[in-house]
Formats: C-alpha cells, sequence, structure tokens
C-alpha cells in the first residue's frame, strides 16, 4: 500500500513545521535582534545560522516527515530517525547557537548545577548509551513504543542526554570543554564501543526481537503514535508486510547496521575535524618558536624601514 492512505497531516505534521518556523523565527530574534540585550554577544557568524537551520531541517524530517511513519512501520526506518535525532541533529544544534546564548542559558541557577553535573565526560558518556541499550530490550521497547506518554518522555530524555554527550566535545563555552584533543579521541571511540552491544543485539539477532513490528495488534498500537487513530480505525491492515516485502529479520539487522554506519561517519568526521584542529594548532606553535640566527623570529614581520 502507499503511504498516502494516512493523509497528508499523518505525513507531513504541518503544525510541527509550524513549531520548527517559530523556533528558527526566536533564533534569529535573539541572535541578531534582540543580541544586544545580552552582557555578552557578538556578530552571528554564517556557519552559526547554517549549522542551526540543518539542524531544524533534520529535526523537522525526522519527526515531521513521513520518516516518523516509515518509523512504526519498518524497524530500519526508526533507527534512521534516532539516528538523525541524538547523532546528526544534537551536535549541530551545539554548534549553531552562538556561545554566548549558551553562557546566558547556563549561568542560570536552575541550569547551572544540572550542566555541572551531567556534563561530566563518564557521566554524560555512560549515561546517554546506558539509556540507549536499556530503550533496545524487548520488554522496555515494546511498552515505550505503544505508551505515547512514556515514547515522548523516553525521546526527550534521550534527546537531552545526548546534548550532555556532544557537549563535552563541542562546546565553545569558556570552561565547559575540559577535555584536550588526545581525551576528546578517546571519548569519542569510548562512545563507539558503548553504543556497540545493542547495535550487535539487534544485528545477530536470530529472529524479530521486537513486537511492535511481528505483532500485529501491538504494532497497531504503535503505529497509533504517528497517525491519527480515525485515520487507522478506517484502514484494514494487518502488519508492515501491507507496505513492504522485506523479511522482519532482514528490517531488523538493516535498523543495527544504519545505526552504526550513521554513528561511525559522524564521529568520524568529528574526529577528523579534532586531527586537522591538532594539526593547524601544532604548526602554529612550531613557527612560533622559529627564529633566525640573530633571534628575530623568521615570521615576524619587517619592522626595519
Amino acid at each position: 500500500m502507499p503511504l498516502g492512505i494516512f493523509g497528508f497531516f499523518a505525513l507531513w505534521s504541518p503544525f510541527f513545521l509550524v513549531a520548527i518556523l517559530f523556533m528558527t523565527v526566536v533564533y534569529f530574534l535573539i541572535t541578531i535582534k534582540w543580541r544586544n540585550s545580552f552582557k555578552e554577544s557578538r556578530r552571528l557568524s554564517w556557519k552559526e545560522a547554517s549549522f542551526f537551520i540543518a539542524a531544524m531541517l533534520i529535526l523537522y524530517t525526522a519527526e515531521g516527515s513521513p520518516v516518523d511513519v516509515l518509523s512504526g512501520i519498518l524497524f530500519s526506518m526508526h533507527m534512521t530517525q534516532m539516528a538523525l535525532l541524538f547523532l546528526v541533529c544534537t551536535p549541530l544544534l551545539i554548534l549553531g547557537i552562538p556561545d554566548w546564548v549558551w553562557k546566558s542559558v547556563i549561568d542560570l541557577p536552575v541550569v547551572k548545577p544540572i550542566m555541572k553535573f551531567m556534563s561530566k565526560p563518564l557521566i554524560a558518556l555512560i549515561s546517554f548509551n546506558a539509556i540507549f541499550s536499556i530503550y533496545h530490550i524487548p520488554l522496555v521497547f515494546d511498552n515505550v513504543r505503544t505508551d505515547a506518554t512514556l515514547h515522548g518522555i523516553y525521546t526527550s530524555v534521550l534527546f537531552i542526554l545526548s546534548f550532555f554527550m556532544w557537549w563535552k566535545l563541542l562546546s565553545k563555552v569558556d570552561g565547559q570543554s575540559g577535555l584536550s584533543g588526545l581525551k576528546k579521541m578517546g571519548y569519542i571511540l569510548g562512545s563507539a564501543v558503548l553504543l556497540t552491544p545493542a547495535c550487535g543485539l539487534i544485528i545477530f539477532a536470530n529472529d524479530p526481537l521486537y513486537a511492535t513490528y511481528y505483532d500485529s495488534s501491538t504494532w497497531l498500537q504503535a503505529l497509533a503514535l504517528c497517525v491519527p487513530i480515525d485515520t487507522l480505525q478506517g484502514l484494514s491492515l494487518s502488519g508492515p508486510e501491507v507496505f513492504t516485502s522485506m523479511p522482519l529479520i532482514d528490517d531488523q539487522q538493516l535498523g543495527g547496521v544504519i545505526m552504526k554506519i550513521i554513528q561511525e561517519i559522524v564521529f568520524g568526521i568529528v574526529l577528523a575535524n579534532l586531527f586537522f584542529q591538532w594539526y593547524r594548532k601544532d604548526q602554529e606553535e612550531q613557527q612560533e618558536l622559529s627564529y633566525d640566527p640573530i633571534g628575530i623570529r623568521s615570521d615576524a614581520p619587517d619592522t626595519i624601514k
């Protein structure tokens, strides 16, 4: 069956699109028109604006486009959605919001102690990966995916924890990173290792793990989180096989592979960026230490006229 049977509102979530546009407008008002209201501020860069817009586009793609409906039909699309939210959207948000805005938020009395505790490297690293792994235990997964409240809470918690995980790597706020280049590389490798067991369980399982995809009634309950119940009641659906010929076990394994591949690509980009930063810094330090025979730095400007 075509996805069009679910209707425009289910597939494209126009109200969520309005919310995304509203957040984008507020972002530009804060960073351009109202920036002088902050104690410390500077002009918004094109790079920051581009990162934020990209984050909003990915957020809408993951939660407001047909990807959201497909995540209720195919496990592989669910894992794609998770990867977009927690491995792509979150770091782009951190990079897209200027450091002086983050500093104003972090200095709030309610936020400061939470940030101080949750941004500790080990806590940030372990908390996200632990909650992510627990989420993919079949009993937990099926209960969360069939309850709108639980699903909303769990997704929000994972999103916040992913923010803390990425914060230690990408934060530009003075005193917030606390990790050297080598430690950042170890941090990334540690995160990749901690995510592997959950992906391995999914990839190497011999049978479908989640009732939300192999049991018809449970699948319909999960699909109701993405499609209005009135629309579902008017349709005759038995399971994912109505929309795809892919076997459930293949779809499940594909989901684990997609999550791992996206993780490796994103972490690889971050590692490459860290390496080039380290290389440039090393070259600058070597230039500063290079002197000519009479004690004048070789790269110093000629001051004798």
